[in-house]
This record gives structure tokens, C-alpha cells and sequence, in this order.
């Protein structure tokens, strides 16, 4: 699978393009934006760009009207195509955000439903109870999504429902020629149409990965052979910032052993989950870290530690956002990329990781852990690296390995 050797890099469209918080009806080609920056990507080294939703929504994308066509507020479905070529004719993969859980209420079926009531041939797609009513006084109550009612859940035991999507999966092949589909809320997903939607991309584009937004639970049962290849890796991203707020490296080395490890009973051991410092629903690293020197180390741990690292659009320059201030803090515009010493930084770690197969595919083990220190191995057909990793302000020896304050450092 090509996304097991991979540098993601995610983009939260609505944002990255400017485009109104509320869908205004005008169309605007805002989404060509992305081809301003694929030169800038291609030379960071992005093998694939992770899309958030850019259908057609009554806000923020994850309340989709319509999943045949481009939200207006970034275009049409003639200019999202010559992204997706500028971006496949620069080597870089396109990965859309598939909102199978729920729509918008905007969404047509819905809004059959609100017209015809029982009588509607949508109502089955949905959950409804038509002798209650919803906070919108639709006359009738529907499940929505965690108590979110802008948000209506899709019944996907219903086949007609799930052959929608299925249809709108295929023309997202045909007409955009993706090459992968992050699940939304994956954890709520009817698990036989991810099983339905694997066998589908299997025949349609056998290469297509699937990736699951998963934020807690045991993985393993959606990442299988039936279903998904890959998931978000939230404990670790956990793990990941909270070492280096605390001064406490052992929390992130027993993540990673207990994840990755090579007893029996590590949990995650050949697989490659989605591994990141932060995304579009949490605060930045820039943000949640208390010692902003912590940001090289933390990066060189993301590239380092098993799985798929992705980048969030601006992070690499050390952008900053916190969740407090609400989503919108965390989806800006940015009229252009402005690297900086830390993009350098990251680079080169993708660099590495490109040239290090030990990086991409190897076993894990911590060889030696300390509050402050920590110094891993990664084994691949026989070949070893080691990384050690400083996250004090002064210069260490660690294993007789000589540190300066919060280096990190490749040893072949």
C-alpha cells in the first residue's frame, strides 16, 4: 500500500481557501488556491494531500447538501479536477473526506423528508420517529449526530443509502481520479458498509487506502483486512505533546512499545496508523506545547515513531491556534506558505524518512527511556537506526550518545 511509505499533508479546504463560514450560493473558484502551492508542497516533500470535506454544505462541510458536487465556495467540479491533476502531475496523492455518518439538513433526502413526511421515499435512510419532533419543530424527531441535530444521522443498514454513497464514491474515482477516503467519525459507522465500501474500492481502484477517524477503542476492529487500512492514532498524539509538557518521555516510549512493540501482546505491530501532532478539530502544536523548542523534537518523534505522518497546513512554520478560540481558530486562511528554520527542520526529516526504510516499515523498541531522553530503535530487513531524542535545555550524554539541548539525532 503506498500510503505505509507516505508523508500526508492536511488541508482543511473552507479555510485554507477564505470562503465564507455560511454557504452564500455564489460560486467562487477558491479551491484553485491549492495549485499556488503544490510547487511549494512537491519541494517539502508531500507524497498525498489530505482533503476535509469540499462538497457542497450548509456550513463547514461535514453538513453536506450534495456529494456529487464541489461546495461553491471553492468552485466547481471542473476546477477541483484540474487540482487533483496539477497535484497527481506533481507525484502527490489526493485523499477526500468521506461524511458517510450524517448530512446536512440541507441535503435533499432530508429535505424530501420535511416536505413528505411519511410519504417521502427517504425516509428509511434516515432515524426518525414521526410522533416526536426535533429541536427545529420539523414535526417529527431524527438522531443526530452526539446530540447535534444540524448534523442528521444516516441509517447505512438501508441499501438504497448506502448505494448513494457507494455511486458518489465511484464518481469521486471517475471524475477526480482520488487515491484514498478518510472516514469521518469512523467510530459510528455502520461497519458492514465499510466492509461493502473496501470491497467496492478493491474493484473499482485496488490502491485506494482507506482511513478511519478513530478517537479511542481498540483499533484492530476497523483496521483489518475487511475494512480500513489505517486509522487516526489519537493516543499518540496525545502521548506525543503531553511527554514534552510534563518532561516525561516515558509516556509516549510506552504508547509506542505497547502499540508497536514485539511482544505478542502489543496491540498495532505491522500496522501504520495516521500519526500527527495535531489536525483540524485540536489546538496546534505551536499552541498546546509550553516550551516551543519542544517543536523540532516533537516533529522528529512524529517521523520517527511507526505509522503515517501528517502535517496540518501551517504547522510546518509553527502556526498557531487554540481550540478554546473555537474551530475557526484552528482553519485559517493563509494567502501563501512562509517557511521558515523549522520547516528546514521538518524537510530534512521527511528527507530522512523517504531515504530510511527502517523509518517507514520497521519494528519498534525503545532501547533506553528517561524522563528527558529517549533513544529508539527501528529494524527493517535487518538494517537498525537509531533515534535519540533530547527534550532538555542542556547539552546530555545519553547511552554515551553526546546531545545538545533539544536535539534530536539519526544514528545508522
Amino acid at each position: 500500500m503506498w500510503a505505509y511509505n507516505s508523508v500526508f499533508y492536511q488541508i482543511y479546504p473552507l479555510g485554507f481557501c477564505g470562503a465564507p463560514k455560511e454557504n452564500d450560493g455564489v460560486m467562487v473558484p477558491r479551491i484553485r488556491k491549492v495549485m499556488e502551492w503544490s510547487d511549494y508542497l512537491q519541494e517539502l516533500g508531500i507524497d498525498a494531500v489530505l482533503f476535509n470535506p469540499i462538497f457542497e454544505s450548509d456550513r463547514h462541510g461535514y453538513d453536506t447538501r450534495d456529494y456529487s458536487k464541489i461546495d461553491c465556495r471553492l468552485g466547481t467540479n471542473a476546477d477541483f479536477a484540474d487540482v487533483c491533476a496539477d497535484l497527481h502531475k506533481k507525484g502527490i496523492r489526493v485523499v477526500l473526506d468521506g461524511v458517510f455518518n450524517h448530512v446536512g439538513r440541507g441535503f435533499f433526502g432530508f429535505q424530501d423528508v420535511i416536505r413528505n413526511r411519511e410519504q417521502s421515499p427517504y425516509r428509511d435512510w434516515f432515524q426518525i420517529d414521526f410522533g416526536g419532533n426535533s429541536n427545529y419543530n420539523d414535526g417529527f424527531w431524527y438522531e443526530g449526530w452526539e446530540g447535534h441535530y444540524e448534523l442528521v444521522k444516516l441509517n447505512l443498514r438501508n441499501p438504497a443509502a448506502a448505494d448513494y454513497l457507494l455511486e458518489r464514491v465511484g464518481q469521486w474515482i471517475d471524475e477526480f481520479d482520488i487515491d484514498g477516503i478518510r472516514l469521518d467519525v469512523a467510530y459510528l459507522v455502520d461497519r458492514d458498509f465499510m466492509r461493502r465500501l473496501r470491497r467496492f474500492c478493491q474493484e473499482r481502484k485496488p490502491e485506494i487506502v482507506l482511513i478511519g477517524e478513530v478517537l479511542f477503542g481498540d483499533y484492530n476492529q476497523i483496521v483489518n483486512d475487511e475494512m480500513l487500512h489505517s486509522c487516526t492514532n489519537y493516543e499518540c498524539y496525545k502521548g506525543l505533546y503531553s511527554s514534552f509538557n510534563s518532561m516525561n518521555l516515558f509516556e509516549i516510549a510506552h504508547s509506542l512499545q505497547r502499540q508497536y512493540g514485539s511482544e505478542p501482546w502489543c496491540l498495532y505491530r505491522g500496522k501504520h496508523l495516521l500519526s500527527f501532532v495535531d489536525n483540524h478539530d485540536v489546538s496546534r502544536v505551536a499552541s498546546i506545547l509550553t516550551d516551543q523548542n519542544h517543536l523540532k523534537p516533537i516533529y522528529a518523534l512524529l517521523f520517527s515513531m511507526p505509522g503515517i505522518p501528517c502535517l496540518y497546513y501551517g504547522s510546518e512554520w509553527g502556526a498557531l491556534g487554540d481550540k478554546s478560540q473555537g474551530d475557526d481558530a484552528l482553519r485559517p486562511c493563509f494567502e501563501k506558505p512562509t517557511p521558515n528554520a523549522l520547516t528546514d527542520y521538518i524537510r530534512e526529516w521527511i528527507r530522512l524518512y523517504h531515504n530510511t526504510p527502517a523509518l517507514q516499515m520497521g519494528d519498534y523498541k525503545n532501547v533506553k527511556i528517561g524522563n528527558k531522553q529517549l533513544l529508539l530503535e527501528r529494524t527493517y530487513e535487518g538494517k537498525s537506526v537509531r533515534v535519540a531524542v533530547n527534550a532538555e535545555n542542556v547539552p546530555c550524554e545519553f547511552e554515551g550518545i553526546a546531545l545538545q539541548p533539544y536535539e534530536a539525532k539519526v544514528l545508522e
